[in-house]
């Protein structure tokens, strides 16, 4: 079965926090994964992610990778100052994580996150400048062997890739091993036609996968399909993580920037929430691989 992770943000209301002490958090909860900010992890002294790596090794969790970039790093910029400050950011964030371990970096790692199109600006000029971006950002991915994973993302949040079709055709083009497709269900459910096509359509392009409920609960609380995720996750021989995003607490840096604005049931037992959806997900893993079995038979 896959990993299960779960992001850190999810305990938490600033970005900038120190990610130690969710490794106890998320393996008292049943995870394998925790997923930290990127950012973060750059910026880091070397004593300071040695601490952080031998704090997640001696819990047995694997370490995964998320950013959202900001507007001094946009490789969307007509400055090709900002765009160079982007690729060097994300080299950073390379060597950062090969001293920490871990090979997946995630998120809208190709632009400045949230952003709309600015009066007169051409979309495929833009992704023409991303794509270039990322080429050169990836091959310090290369360099490092580690993998930069493209976050399609819905159209409230950014415009450049809203399905999968679209962020695969920007992979393609990229052109690298090491620059994958990362999708999510939270934003699959507001954009694709079928999650579990589109699932199957990225195939041997998946990278990385979130999951969520449409309104930002743990899975298991909603009316996502997961029988058709899990079973295409499946079908595609998916061999990576599949992390959790949840978010239920309004207020501070993350409930204004993942737009929560009430408080969302099991807020007040965050972990306990998490442990019964980690629980969920392998049930349901479990199912997928069953009725593949049985199909196959």
């Amino acid at each position: 079965m896959n990993p299960v992770g779960i992001h850190f943000g999810y305990w938490t209301q600033y970005w900038e926090v120190d990610p130690l002490p969710f490794i106890a958090r998320a393996k008292k909860c049943g995870f394998d994964v925790l997923e930290v900010r990127a950012q973060k992890i750059a910026r880091m002294s070397t004593a300071e992610r040695d601490t952080l790596k031998g704090a997640a090794a001696n819990a047995g969790i694997g370490l995964t990778y998320s950013i959202g970039m900001t507007a001094d790093m946009d490789m969307l910029s007509e400055d090709a100052a900002i765009r160079k400050n982007a690729i060097t950011f994300l080299h950073e964030v390379c060597r950062g994580m090969q001293q920490l371990g871990g090979t997946i970096m995630a998120g809208i790692n190709y632009s400045s996150w949230p952003r709309r199109p600015l009066p007169g600006e051409d979309k495929q000029l833009l992704t023409d400048r991303a794509v270039e971006g990322v080429r050169e950002a990836v091959k310090g991915a290369e360099d490092c062997g580690v993998y930069i994973c493209i976050e399609v993302v819905n159209r409230f949040e950014h415009f450049l890739m809203n399905t999968a079709a679209e962020g695969i055709a920007f992979v393609q083009r990229v052109g690298s091993p090491n620059c994958k497709v990362h999708l999510d269900t939270f934003h699959l459910n507001i954009e694709e036609d079928s999650i579990g096509g589109a699932i199957v359509e990225a195939g041997p392009w998946l990278g990385h996968f979130h999951i969520g409920e449409a309104n930002r609960r743990p899975p298991g609380r909603g009316r996502m399909p997961w029988p058709e995720i899990f079973g295409a996750l499946h079908q595609i021989n998916y061999q990576g993580a599949v992390v959790m995003e949840p978010f239920l607490i309004p207020g501070g840096e993350v409930g204004r920037d993942i737009a929560v604005y009430r408080y969302l049931p099991g807020h007040d037992k965050l972990d306990e929430e998490a442990t019964r959806s980690a629980e969920f997900v392998r049930a349901e893993q479990k199912k997928a691989q069953s009725a593949q079995s049985k199909n196959e038979g």
